[in-house]
């Protein structure tokens, strides 16, 4: 069973995540190392940490034996490894460092990091979709249902209405003022921790009554999770967050804290992750391994 031993649980994760992975053509081996050279450059790996201890609350299972949750994990670290490939783009964010590494597209080109974020997109529906359709085929027809219904929740939260609608108000430079950057954030980042908590729970056969509950509490997570990416942007090590600190404000780009200011920033990411928490404990379902990564947010350094 997963514990909030958060490197554990990456080194464990890691250790599985290469053998997940769908194959690609054997004329696009590129394509693969480029996959890869990003998929598998570490990382706290929080998303499916957060999956896998919402799946083992609601369904009394360890998320290693369970026959759908490790490839929607994997899914889950594909579609945000691909949203970060994709921000590092220079007509996005124009990062050259990610994880203490070369960005993929300084290191493959931009047409392959393009691509590479493509093929990491659709290769986590091919993943759960094939893992779908194996446990249909071997007549597990309640755990299929569910993980139709996870499925939708993960596509809802990184699409139009989630993520990459929080990369549109970014990119577009909509966020002039405070409630447009809660706003962003939201769906920017708390939309995919959304598809983390929402999505491993309904794996684990949560009723509909409490997805609602942890969407709110994903998505105040999220705001906290990236009130504190501004915070170490300004005061953070450089070392440890793996990219260049200060890169916020040499582009002159509106953040929580350039709007309220460094002290209300971090007064506010510790009510945001409370609010989370309160809503956490609400529910029926002993949901502490959560709670815990929730509140290993607020003091990170990386």
């Amino acid at each position: 069973m997963i514990s909030e031993d958060v490197k554990a649980f990456a080194a464990d994760f890691e250790e599985r995540l290469p053998g997940l992975l769908p194959p690609v053509d054997d004329q696009a081996v590129i394509l693969d190392e480029s996959m890869r050279y990003s998929l598998l450059a570490g990382g706290k790996r929080l998303r499916p940490m957060l999956m896998a201890a919402a799946f083992e609350a609601y369904s009394g299972r360890d998320w290693h034996e369970d026959r759908l949750a490790p490839f929607y994990m994997a899914a889950l670290e594909m579609i945000h490894t691909y949203s970060l490939v994709h921000d590092d783009l220079p007509a996005m964010d124009d990062d050259d460092m990610r994880r203490g590494q070369r960005t993929n597209h300084i290191v493959f080109g931009e047409d392959m990091a393009i691509l590479a974020g493509d093929a990491l997109l659709n290769g986590a529906f091919e993943l759960m979709s094939s893992a779908l359709r194996t446990a249909a085929g071997n007549g597990h027809t309640q755990e299929a249902v569910r993980g139709v219904f996870a499925m939708d929740k993960i596509a809802l939260y990184a699409g139009g209405q989630g993520m990459i609608a929080g990369q549109v108000i970014d990119v577009t430079q909509r966020a002039t003022k405070l409630s447009r950057i809660i706003r962003m954030y939201e769906d920017k980042t708390g939309a995919l921790l959304a598809a983390a908590i929402v999505g491993g729970a309904v794996l684990g056969g949560a009723p509909e009554e409490d997805c609602d509950i942890l969407q709110k509490a994903a998505l105040n997570t999220g705001l906290a999770f990236q009130i504190q990416d501004d915070i170490l942007d300004i005061a953070g090590d450089e070392v440890l967050t793996g990219k260049p600190v200060g890169s916020d404000d040499k582009s002159d780009k509106l953040t929580y804290v350039s709007m309220v200011g460094l002290e209300q920033a971090e007064t506010d990411a510790a009510r945001y992750t409370a609010e989370a928490i309160k809503g956490l404990e609400s529910l029926s379902k002993d949901l502490t391994i959560v709670q815990a990564i929730i509140r290993g947010l607020i003091g990170r350094q990386a």
